[in-house]
């Protein structure tokens, strides 16, 4: 599974450590991605997402059907 959030699109980002001596080596930002279950009352079932912390964030104050259909609207099937 990929690190990417089904609402948010956040995946992750790369740079690089940088150690004392100022070497540098790659590295990988990950977003802080959970699987969500969810219930859906239009369709009477629950739906399990992969989301960004800040995404079950985003869920909680517009409410899960309006962020489904943004999920929706980008082509992603739920």
């Amino acid at each position: 599974m990929s690190a990417h959030c089904q609402l948010t699109d956040a995946r992750p980002g790369f740079g690089n450590n940088i150690s004392p001596s100022h070497r540098r080596t790659s590295r990988r930002f990950d977003p802080n991605i959970q699987r969500k279950r969810y219930w859906l009352p239009s369709e009477g079932r629950n739906i399990r997402l992969t989301l960004g912390a800040k995404a079950i964030k985003t869920i909680d104050t517009i409410g899960i059907e309006a962020a489904v259909a943004r999920i929706r609207a980008r082509g992603v099937k739920v």
